[in-house]
């Protein structure tokens, strides 16, 4: 579905991004794994010997916009095109309001809106001279309905929605698709390590009856950025089982 078309995917070095990053390479693109250290990413890239030619590793600090843009055109220059970009770098927070510290609630928004911008705007550059491409951000269940504790991180997923929704309007002239993704509950490692009389639980208040897989999340991905979805932009598509219906 994507053969011949270059991905981005930052936080890709494990969990649900290194699942994006996985479904792309079967479905035949070539893919940039983006983690945040050089020794996260070459473990990552030691999973995938049989990607081999079609993989590399980048790991610039995703905040910093010439950092981002030097990644990004190294990218480009190895595999001739940057097509699609993964927004999956984030990180959550249930800390309460009254013990959230000013450089707690600063970290959530500088990687999960700040990041997703600078990364956003260094790819659309290139997509914009090569007549279009794909963007994909991961937003959250919690950014429609919220969290009752750590109200940074649905903050976050808030602005990534208002991102998602804008940029697909400014930039559909330029043949650049906008959609964002808003997992529930998934089996990362934080949910891997619950233990299983919680995870059963929370699955019992899920309609589908099981908390969602990071291949789940991945299918997603691969529906937005494939030709199939040529004709949807500025959709946050949820995949949380109907969680929160």
């Amino acid at each position: 579905m994507l053969t011949g078309k270059t991905a981005v995917v930052t936080g890709g070095t494990r969990g649900i991004g290194f699942a994006i990053a996985k479904k792309f390479l079967e479905n035949g693109a070539n893919v940039a794994i983006a983690g945040s250290r050089q020794e996260s990413v070459d473990k990552a890239l030691a999973k995938l010997p049989e990607y081999a030619g079609r993989v590399m590793g980048i790991w610039p600090d995703i905040c910093s916009p010439e950092e981002v843009a030097a990644a990004f055109a190294s990218v480009k220059e190895k595999f001739g095109s940057l097509d699609i970009l993964a927004n999956n770098a984030g990180i959550s927070s249930r800390t309460s309001l009254y013990d959230y510290t000013i450089e707690e609630f600063s970290k959530i928004m500088d990687l999960n809106v700040k990041a997703v911008f600078v990364c956003t705007q260094a790819a659309a550059r290139i997509m914009k001279a090569q007549g279009g491409g794909v963007i994909v951000n991961t937003s959250s269940m919690v950014g429609e309905y919220g969290q009752p504790s750590g109200c940074g991180y649905p903050a976050s997923k808030y602005a990534v929605n208002g991102l998602t929704r804008s940029l697909a309007r400014e930039l559909a002239k330029d043949n650049i698709r906008v959609n964002a993704v808003a997992p529930g509950v998934t089996r990362t490692d934080m949910v891997a390590a619950l233990p299983q009389e919680l995870v059963d639980r929370i699955s019992a208040g899920i309609p589908l009856g099981r908390v969602g897989e990071p291949l789940d999340i991945a299918n997603a991905y691969l529906y937005l950025s494939s030709d199939l979805a040529s004709y949807v932009t500025g959709v946050t598509l949820r995949v949380d089982g109907a969680a929160m219906t």
